[in-house]
């Protein structure tokens, strides 16, 4: 069977089954339900490949499957696992209430055991070395879950700051002392350092840009250059287009069956006021789910910390800021997650003392985008369109999913 994508969307009919009985479960285990967790796809294939269920031997998150090629070892991060709607929040083991719920108990005995992000999980075999050119002999840690690796690099370790990753998934997150109610809607795990991870997230950021740039630039056959879209963001502002994006291309943070589209398209309406439109739809995809964070939390973070894809252009990052109404910061270097695993091995080796001393020595802030109150107030008017848009579009979505299944028949 081959690996299955985060933003798979097969079992997706299996989550309003479940999420309507999620109160039995949420004490437990504190998440709500997605369509890519383990237990639902797993239900999923149970379902509708059977044959294949049954040959299942353990259930990895990709980061241990790569582990267990490097070291031999079958062991599974206890940080994913806990994101995955497999572990008890206040234990930190599996819970067997959990595997009962989704009617997979005897996948209980497919889990692999559980380990910290900061153990040391073996060492690179003779085989891996040969086939990696790593030193046989090198420690491997076990790193962790994406979310927590970008949020330790940019080092928001407390809650004074939100982490965002801004790729193919739309990840807002703060580290707490206390795991967000089931009424918010948010998700919990736990963060290496064994605090709450609190979490908004939904697959609606930057990869439906790369999706629409493709779509409307890409079939010419001519590269993308994303130095003239920056020039195209600097040269326009808050009031350049009135249309309205929807970035539920890959998923939704709406109704399950919301689909992406543009509202408010017009003859008149140019290239570029639609690309725009996908920039600022991205940005309000995430103040939704900021606004689930400061449900929780209370009052404004000091700062967001941003990565991923969309960090990379300071146009966009100043959209943020102003979007959001919250200061942003960028961090310095490339590949934040690959960072936080490095730093994960510096604290698990000893090197440094805990997480924050690791930052202070492999990562620093470099700069730092407040909001402008003139783009600001602009977009908060578009976003109390974007949000009753949505709202009216609620009922529509059921419909619409009940046509496209006509067709494809």
């Amino acid at each position: 069977m081959n690996g299955i994508l985060s933003s798979d969307s097969r079992a997706a009919d299996l989550v309003e089954r479940y999420e309507s009985h999620v109160s039995d479960i949420y004490p437990i285990s504190h998440q709500h339900v997605m369509a890519m967790q383990f237990p639902v796809l797993l239900k999923w294939l149970k379902e509708n490949e059977p044959e294949q269920y049954k040959r299942i031997g353990y259930v990895l998150s990709n980061k241990d499957f790569i582990r267990y090629c490097l070291t031999g070892r079958i062991l599974e991060e206890r940080g994913d696992a806990s994101g995955n709607n497999l572990v008890n929040l206040q234990t930190g083991s599996y819970d067997d209430r959990l595997f009962k719920f989704f009617g997979i108990e005897e996948m209980a005995q497919a889990m692999p055991q559980l380990v910290d992000a900061t153990d040391q999980c073996g060492t690179i075999t003779a085989e891996a070395s040969a086939h990696t050119g790593l030193a046989a002999g090198t420690p491997v840690y076990a790193g962790m879950f994406d979310i927590d690796a970008c949020a330790v690099a940019t080092g928001v370790l407390d809650d004074k700051s939100f982490s965002v990753t801004a790729g193919t998934w739309n990840i807002n997150v703060f580290p707490s002392t206390i795991p967000a109610p089931q009424e918010v809607g948010c998700m919990n795990s736990i963060f290496p350092d064994g605090s709450a991870l609190v979490e908004a997230s939904s697959p609606t950021s930057a990869g439906n840009l790369d999706y629409i740039l493709r779509m409307v630039l890409g079939e010419s056959g001519k590269k993308i250059d994303y130095g003239e879209l920056e020039g195209m963001l600097a040269d326009s502002d808050a009031r350049f287009t009135d249309v309205l994006f929807y970035p539920f291309l890959y998923g939704s943070n709406a109704k399950i069956d919301a689909e992406g589209c543009f509202i408010g398209v017009r003859s008149s309406t140019t290239r570029d006021q639609l690309i725009r439109s996908v920039y600022e739809g991205v940005a309000f995809a995430h103040r939704q789910h900021m606004e689930q964070l400061l449900k929780v939390l209370g009052h404004k973070p000091k700062s967001v910390r941003i990565s991923g894809g969309a960090s990379n252009s300071q146009q966009w990052v100043q959209m943020f800021a102003d979007i959001w109404g919250i200061p942003v910061e960028t961090v310095s270097g490339d590949e934040l997650g690959g960072l936080g695993g490095a730093m994960c091995s510096a604290v698990g080796s000893g090197t440094y003392k805990d997480f924050n001393d690791a930052f202070q020595h492999m990562s620093n802030v470099n700069h730092r985008f407040e909001p402008n109150t003139e783009s600001a107030a602009i977009y908060d008017r578009k976003y109390a369109a974007y949000e009753a848009v949505m709202s009216g579009l609620n009922s529509v979505w059921t419909l619409l999913r009940t046509m496209q299944d006509f067709l494809e028949r």
